[in-house]
């Protein structure tokens, strides 16, 4: 599958087989991550690779009950706690150099949509979480104090193939050169 391909069929599922992923196929996502950009190469994420029951069991409990990805937090085989190292990443001289500040969250992003498209390559579903208790979660996987748990992410086989959601036309998103100025 060609990349254009991969982010257009790659969903957010839900709903998970029992199968067990392969260590191969692991490694391959997490591959993804390990070339992922970041800010100056600060490579900030870490990934906590969660498949015992009562980790799992404890993480869903940081999840609301009103999450719709709640369940697949327990039924997917592998959670992939996707976190960060905070005050690296868009800083110089140990000051934070955009409006922003803290640019770890831009890099955490790309890792984690960089996930997304290899696991959905090597035909595993993904779900992008992060309405959930980020500090009960980080204290569940024991958590240093700089490093900051942003996202969950199940990992398994597909149950069913999710349906695409509409999606807004490209010149309804896009500016030439100024914005309200259409690409046309």
């Amino acid at each position: 599958m060609d990349v254009h391909e991969c982010i257009r069929t790659r969903r957010s599922l839900r709903k998970y087989k029992y199968d067990q992923v392969t260590r191969d196929k692991l490694y391959k996502v997490l591959e993804a991550v390990q070339w992922s950009p970041s800010w100056v190469n600060t490579q900030v994420w870490e990934v906590v690779v969660v498949d015992d029951p009562k980790v799992k069991n404890a993480l869903q409990a940081c999840v609301p009950q009103n999450n719709p990805g709640r369940k697949s937090v327990v039924q997917a085989p592998i959670i992939l706690a996707v976190c960060g190292r905070v005050g690296k990443s868009g800083f110089y001289d140990n000051k934070p150099v955009t409006v922003y500040g803290d640019w770890v969250m831009f890099d955490v992003a790309i890792a984690c949509q960089n996930i997304c498209l290899a696991a959905w390559a090597e035909g595993l579903g993904t779900l992008h979480l992060g309405m959930f208790d980020h500090q009960k979660g980080a204290e569940v996987l024991g958590l240093p104090e700089d490093v900051l748990l942003y996202e969950l992410i199940p990992l398994g086989f597909p149950y069913k193939e999710g349906k695409a959601p509409p999606r807004r036309p490209i010149e309804e998103f896009t500016h030439n050169n100024r914005f309200g100025s259409r690409l046309g």
